[in-house]
């Protein structure tokens, strides 16, 4: 699902890489075997390459064009970068310039380049190598950042941080991804109830990392929430407790994941999250205690 609309607002779906990323007993913390195995048939071959045994993933990015304003919603890995302990996603030369092209769209005309946390796979197209220097992408936009993320991320900033994982596959983002925006006077940190623009709120939903937030959509009565990384496979919808190995906080993210899904349960919205295969959307619907998803939505 490429193309869809929130209302009014027309959504493009810009996608920078998939594949096959890991199996699930090593991404999911709290991960049990009996639970997945009677869940798997549901995922294959979308969500899940039983050949591989891997989880099936990708990195997309999302534009949302209200008609006066261009909204970019996370930027990916991005090319070029040197991640030397995350080489799925180290030195990549994807066409998602092109991609973005075809949809319609050039850097120059996205407004507003939202990531919702900071973390290598989602501010990494914020910035490109030109004649070896990285400078803003979307150069005509602002940034919004996440405010919690901001010190916790900073590798000057020696009174917080990241846990050995965080620190590890993230290495060197901060200085190619995020400092050159903020150099370049094209970053606003947002907080808890920050309007991107109207019908657009950003929610602090934290635990992936302090600053992971949800974008609230809403367009003549329609809702559909963005949530990043808060999920990142439809087995955690099954299952709340199942982490990501890179969760920072691993207890508030549990909790979190609970909280976000019960909400779009309870409001008929859209789950929208990074990373998804398939349609790249879900329905999230109450099951007795817990919640299941509708993989194929009807929009």
């Amino acid at each position: 699902m490429d193309r869809f609309q929130i209302g009014k607002i027309a959504v493009h779906r810009i996608e920078e890489w998939s594949g096959t990323f890991s199996p699930p007993s090593e991404l999911f913390q709290g991960f049990q075997a009996d639970d997945w195995d009677r869940r798997e048939r549901e995922f294959v071959p979308e969500y899940f390459d039983p050949a591989s045994g891997k989880l099936v993933a990708c990195l997309q990015s999302w534009v949302l064009d209200t008609g006066d304003q261009r909204i970019l919603f996370d930027t990916g890995a991005g090319n070029d970068k040197d991640r030397p302990d995350l080489p799925i996603f180290a030195h990549l030369q994807t066409d998602f310039l092109g991609r973005l092209a075809a949809a319609g769209f050039q850097p120059e005309d996205i407004d507003t380049a939202v990531c919702s946390h900071i973390h290598v796979d989602h501010v990494g197209w914020n910035t490109r190598l030109i004649d070896g220097v990285w400078q803003p992408t979307f150069r005509n936009a602002r940034y919004v950042l996440p405010m919690r993320d901001r010190d916790y991320w900073d590798p000057e900033v020696e009174s917080v941080g990241p846990g050995y994982v965080g620190t590890l596959v993230n290495g060197g983002m901060y200085e190619d991804s995020v400092r050159p925006i903020l150099e370049a006077g094209r970053a606003e940190w947002a907080d808890d109830g920050f309007e991107v623009a109207p019908g657009f709120v950003l929610q602090s939903r934290p635990g992936h990392t302090p600053g992971s937030s949800v974008m609230r959509v809403t367009s003549d009565g329609v809702e559909a929430m963005f949530v990043g990384d808060v999920v990142h496979h439809p087995a955690q919808i099954y299952a709340p407790e199942w982490n990501s190995a890179f969760c920072e906080d691993q207890d508030q993210a549990r909790e979190t994941r609970r909280h976000v899904l019960g909400e779009a349960a309870d409001r008929e919205a859209l789950l929208i999250p990074a990373h998804f295969g398939g349609s790249h959307v879900a329905r999230v619907v109450r099951d007795g205690t817990g919640f299941r998803p509708i993989l194929s939505p009807a929009l």
